[in-house]
């Protein structure tokens, strides 16, 4: 059975875009013109992702975002911001919210079912193997999802535990921002590496001092230390 993803835009001819497109790769469509209605047919239909502009009446992108992933019945819902503004402040509040990815518009309808695939691929597969993966005082548990630095729970974005979780399983190798967006992310071919950076700020931020044992390798990428 073809998944389902909730499209929300006020824009008729960006939602009729961004619908068509869907279609045509297989996908069923809820379609929404309000922060209002998003959350109703989220929580009524539990789409498989939500494709979700930040600019909406009543109320906006960011707070749908953010009542969605406070709700343990949508938490699970990966989220693609949608969306005029393009500053990368704008970028940091939605992964922040916990947003998935962030396409900025005007954009190609192309690579927009191209992440919408590679999101659904990575947070639909297979379960992750029971294994708590350790470095000192953090502990990752990978059947669990849960993250802790010396016994207090770390709260990560599914992306964030992920992205700490390969470089943790590859400590002492470097990561090239390349590899992290295709491994991580799903991605390839020409995407900005700068979401790879977003992401590791607002890690570093959360594990705290932990964070010292990621290590920047200036001009590659990002590696876990041995």
């Amino acid at each position: 059975m073809s998944e389902t993803v909730l499209v929300v835009d006020d824009e008729a001819d960006v939602l009729d875009l961004v619908v068509y497109n869907l279609h045509k790769a297989g996908y069923k469509t809820i379609a929404a013109r309000d922060g209002a209605s998003a959350l109703l047919k989220a929580r009524d239909h539990l789409p498989a992702l939500v494709v979700l502009d930040l600019m909406l009446p009543q109320i906006e992108g960011t707070d749908v975002c953010k009542q969605l992933k406070a709700d343990p019945k949508t938490a699970h819902i990966p989220i693609i911001m949608l969306t005029a503004k393009a500053d990368e402040l704008d970028r940091v509040v939605g992964f922040e919210l916990g947003a998935d990815d962030y396409v900025p518009k005007p954009f190609s309808p192309r690579e927009l079912v191209l992440r919408v695939k590679t999101i659904l691929r990575r947070t639909q597969g297979k379960a992750a193997p029971a294994e708590v993966l350790k470095a000192d005082g953090l502990i990752v548990d990978l059947a669990k999802h849960e993250v802790t630095v010396r016994g207090k729970p770390v709260d990560l974005t599914a992306t964030e535990f992920k992205l700490l979780a390969t470089l943790l399983e590859r400590r002492g190798r470097v990561q090239s921002r390349d590899r992290l967006l295709t491994d991580v992310w799903g991605y390839e071919g020409d995407i900005d590496t700068r979401t790879v950076d977003t992401h590791m700020r607002r890690l570093r931020e959360k594990l705290g001092k932990a964070s010292d044992y990621i290590e920047t390798v200036r001009g590659v990428g990002y590696r876990f230390a041995e």
